[in-house]
């Protein structure tokens, strides 16, 4: 058996000591920086947790600010619902009292009493089964001959017409004055002159354009004034009250057809004459002593090209100015004076 040296023994033991040592010292350190790292990971972790806190801070924050400018938003929508319904309502209310319906009849049993009680009647509006009935039938064809505009509408149209009223099928719109027939105004217009002008109105749609022309018409004497049934202004309030008293001294026929009037009124000794601003003939010199028919076609359109045909003459006003046309009233009184001054005392 070998002796070995107690040294190398000692040694050995020592260096497994160290070793062992070494090892601790190695696992301590290993679990320091261990804590290091697992410190630094919850601090990461922390930081997610404080970042994800944050961005649910500010998700939420979004949420609130989007809610809110969508509370705005619906706030405005609403006040502005409110503001339109408002208007609507103020329109409504203004239509209402612009209409008054002082001159407006509705309803069966009244509109029929008015029919038969022969008052100035500007315009009939009644369903088809009305206008087909019994009642009614040869009421309203004998008005639509004499020249009172009568009109089939839906139901739905005369409840609008209406606002809503009671109209059982039929409404009916009074004139402020009678009309008469063509040929009544052809002998009225013959008693006293020997060269009466008689003014016919083609597409004069606007009421106060109308009352304008009527209220010129009687200042400067003519004898009469024809509309045509369709594409005109009716004998309303409104062109009463702009026509200031004129409507009452006047007379008014309302024919069916325009053109065919005309020609009923050169087989009676008159002449056409179109007031145009493509007219060839400048109105100043125009002189003739004749009896007229002078017309007056709308601002835009002016005379259609059925009714110049029908015209003897197509007359100009003359304009030195840039402006290149007139109001329908303004020309009408600047005709009719032409053609009437040499029976005025100025």
């Amino acid at each position: 058996m070998k002796n070995y040296p107690k040294n190398n023994y000692s040694d050995r033991n020592s260096n497994k000591y160290k070793k062992n040592s070494d090892y601790k010292k190695f696992s301590k350190s290993e679990n320091a920086s261990g804590k290091n790292i697992s410190s630094k990971n919850n601090s990461f972790k922390k930081k997610q947790s404080n970042y994800k806190d944050e961005s649910k801070y500010i998700k939420s924050k979004d949420k609130k600010d989007n809610y809110s400018s969508y509370s705005k938003r619906d706030a405005l929508k609403n006040s502005n619902n409110d503001f339109s319904s408002k208007i609507t309502s103020n329109n409504f209310q203004k239509n209402t009292n612009k209409n008054n319906f002082d001159d407006w009849i509705w309803g069966k049993h009244s509109v029929y009493a008015a029919l038969t009680s022969e008052r100035a009647i500007n315009r009939i509006w009644c369903t088809s089964e009305i206008f087909s009935s019994e009642k009614f039938y040869l009421v309203l064809k004998e008005l639509k001959l004499k020249g009172v505009l009568v009109e089939e509408v839906s139901w739905n149209r005369l409840s609008q017409l209406t606002f809503g009223g009671t109209h059982q099928g039929i409404a009916m719109q009074l004139a402020s004055s009678k009309t008469i027939t063509l040929n009544k105004l052809i002998d009225l217009s013959k008693t006293n002159t020997t060269n009466p002008i008689i003014l016919a109105l083609d597409g004069i749609t606007d009421p106060h354009n109308l009352g304008a022309i009527i209220r010129s018409a009687e200042a400067f004497g003519c004898k009469g004034i024809l509309l045509p049934q369709r594409r005109s202004a009716g004998l309303t309030g409104t062109v009463a009250k702009v026509a200031a008293g004129a409507l009452e001294h006047i007379p008014v026929s309302r024919v069916v057809n325009l053109n065919r009037a005309l020609e009923e009124l050169k087989q009676n000794g008159f002449f056409i004459i179109g007031l145009s601003g493509d007219g060839k003939l400048p109105i100043s010199n125009f002189n003739e002593k004749l009896p007229i028919v002078l017309i007056i076609g709308a601002e835009d359109k002016g005379i259609s090209l059925i009714t110049q045909k029908k015209c003897d003459y197509l007359l100009r006003i003359p304009l030195r100015g840039k402006t290149s046309s007139l109001n329908a009233s303004v020309a009408a009184a600047i005709s009719i004076f032409h053609f009437t001054s040499n029976e005025i005392a100025l």
